[in-house]
């Protein structure tokens, strides 16, 4: 017996009559606890959307590039990821183009993905001789056929694409039978853009949000000659420029000048990765499982930042609604996924702690509930985000002359993490060696507190962590001696609940991290202070019924997650900046299940993104039920609740 809407937007009183209806015809036999999952969109009649869109996206602001066209591009890899389960990554090579060589003002790496079929989502990675480009998810495809494009600014990365014969190397495992159908046609390009396609009108500028999930902007907005709002030029290269960054720790001229030098990308960048046989991250099993590499950096460096990518997968792709390992031991449950709910990405030097990220939870578009994720997927799917640590302030042991192992792990991680970096270093191009000392490190232990009441399959589950960091050193380079101090506090807190024998859960996490990070000179005076703070909310709450048909069962869930980020930057002019943004998304619907395929159900997301500075408001917000979008607008107007 199967029940299913045909109206796109099924109301409340339909739903309610559903679902009493539904139970009048239940087989009380599922016992299962409730867990998100990852399921698959079936072939179901009823699932075959006449109104659905085909193509998938997430929600982004307006890049500086959308009006414009590239100097030139470069399409580097196509390629159709069938049944590639087990084999090795796909490489070509890559040299610069000969059309339109640089220097570029930016580059914007371009990853377009289409599939027809029924598969499972699958992730994906991009590297550029070891140093990971993109993080990506793909989605989950309907039997009419879905595509859908990520575009990405990869500036940082100038340093790579202006060498010759280097390797590009993309990783996508799929699993291609007479069941899961779906294979991914991939492209890959690269679009390079000069002085004149980058220098656009202040309110495009102002909207560079080429962020995983909203973050504020990677890249500088500087303020050339004409006093307009632009992008770094060719002709300004070197020159004091003032700057708005959410990038720490931006270098400083000499003297008692208090502007920011523009931000240039590094002069050189190591990957902190593996070999590259199974794609070059490194796959994290459980806490001790510290992966690390060696490396001998430059006598010269005067700043280094390392990016962490990092995704979630198997028994903690759901990491944050995983209950204690006692739970499941006294309840005899089969699940792996315990190990509690609190997980940190962590760095070391010499096995020493450096810093550490709490990773916003990516929800892949198979996760919990797929229906939710057609057209709109939830945020970071396709563009994961990576996570930056300044290690500016221990270059005074790094720059001994000796080789030192950079490790990565993950607190309280089972399988299975994957996590790579890379390391970012800026070279003091007037002198052959830089003096540096560490002065201040101070990491208070990682205070973990957790309380745990439950009976049989019912109870409540809560953690809270806490840590605050300290580091700073002084570097003497040609352009002065200034002192770095980076300082980090993350607050964490998790609360699960199951009811019903099991059947109702609900899940609530919070994080909240404060990084801030000071420039000082010799003199103790402080020349610059960037501020930047993180919140990730999280809320899901499923309940779980038999279905009406023997082995299938009904699941109810509302999800409703976001990330808030604000950030300031002062000078010792007195000169402040101060960007924020609220990225949040609500879903909500029910889906009828068997083993892991969703039968039939009805589903809505609404998602709302919005960012702010002193020039620019900034606002879209879109609605999408049952896979059509029923509502798309944007304005460059402030909400009067922003």
């Amino acid at each position: 017996m199967s029940y299913y809407f045909p109206s796109p937007s099924p109301s409340p009183l339909s739903l309610f009559i559903f679902l009493i209806s539904l139970l009048c015809f239940i087989h009380f036999s599922s016992s299962s606890t409730t867990h998100p999952d990852r399921y698959l969109k079936s072939r179901s009649p009823s699932l075959l959307r006449q109104n659905s869109s085909e193509q998938y996206f997430e929600l982004t602001t307006p890049l500086p590039s959308d009006p414009l066209n590239p100097s030139c591009s470069l399409l580097l890899l196509q390629e159709d990821f069938g049944n590639t389960i087990g084999s090795p990554p796909v490489s070509v090579p890559y040299s610069p183009p000969s059309d339109c060589p640089g220097p570029w003002t930016q580059i914007f790496l371009e990853f377009s993905a289409s599939c027809q079929g029924e598969q499972y989502d699958r992730i994906s990675g991009v590297w550029l001789d070891g140093v990971e480009l993109l993080r990506t998810s793909t989605a989950e495809p309907t039997e009419s056929g879905i595509f859908w494009n990520v575009r990405k600014d990869v500036t940082r990365y100038s340093s790579l694409f202006v060498q010759s014969n280097l390797t590009l190397t993309v990783m996508l495992e799929n699993v291609v039978n007479d069941e899961f159908t779906g294979v991914y046609h991939v492209n890959v390009s690269l679009l390079y853009y000069g002085g004149d396609q980058t220098r656009v009108s202040p309110q495009v500028t102002e909207l560079r949000l080429n962020r995983k999930l909203g973050f504020l902007p990677e890249s500088f907005v500087v303020e050339n000659s004409e006093g307009r709002l632009g992008f770094q030029s060719e002709e300004s290269e070197g020159k004091i420029l003032q700057v708005t960054s959410n990038e720490p720790g931006g270098r400083l001229s000499g003297g008692q000048k208090s502007e920011l030098f523009y931000e240039r990308p590094a002069d050189l960048i190591i990957p902190i990765s593996d070999d590259g046989d199974e794609g070059f991250w490194f796959r994290i099993q459980n806490e001790s499982n510290v992966h690390s590499k060696a490396i001998e950096i430059p006598p010269n460096t005067q700043r280094a930042i390392l990016e962490i990518y990092v995704s979630f997968h198997g028994n903690d792709e759901f990491w944050y609604s995983n209950p204690p390992n006692s739970y499941l031991e006294l309840n005899n449950l089969t699940t792996q996924r315990g190990n509690g709910a609190f997980r940190q990405v962590f760095a070391t030097i010499d096995g020493a702690f450096v810093g550490s990220t709490s990773p916003f939870p990516v929800i892949f578009t198979g996760g919990i509930n797929p229906l939710f994720w057609e057209p709109i997927v939830a945020i970071g799917a396709f563009n994961l985000p990576s996570y930056d640590v300044d290690l500016t302030p221990f270059l005074g042991f790094l720059l001994d002359g000796k080789t030192h192992t950079f490790g990565l792990g993950v607190t309280d991680s089972i399988p299975f993490w994957l996590v790579d970096a890379n390391l970012h270093l800026w070279l003091d191009q007037d002198s052959p060696i830089v003096q540096a000392k560490s002065v201040l490190y101070q990491s208070s232990p990682l205070a973990v507190k957790r309380e745990s009441k439950f009976k049989n399959l019912d109870g409540s589950f809560e953690i809270e962590a806490k840590k605050k960091t300290e580091f700073s050193g002084w570097v003497n380079s040609s352009s002065g001696n200034f002192t770095t101090r980076v300082m980090e506090e993350f607050k964490f807190k998790n609360s699960i609940k199951f009811k019903r024998n099991g059947q109702e859960k609900e899940v609530e996490q919070k994080i909240k991290v404060k990084t801030e990070i000071r420039i000082e000179s010799d003199a103790g005076h402080e020349i610059s202070k960037t501020i930047i703070k993180r919140k990730y909310p999280l809320k899901i709450v499923s309940s779980t019924l038999p279905g009406a048909d023997i082995n299938t069962y009904l699941i109810i869930t509302n999800v409703s997650h976001g990330l808030e980020e604000k950030s300031s930057c002062s000078t010792s002019s007195n000169e402040e900046i101060s960007s924020s943004v609220h990225n949040s998304q609500d879903s909500g619907g029910w889906m009828v299940v068997q083993d892991h395929s969703v039968l039939y159900g009805a589903a809505s997301t609404t998602q709302t993104l919005s960012y702010k500075d002193k020039n620019t408001c900034y606002s879209r917000t879109v609605a999408a039920s049952n896979g059509k979008v029923l509502e798309d607008n944007s304005t460059l107007t402030c909400l009067s609740s922003y």
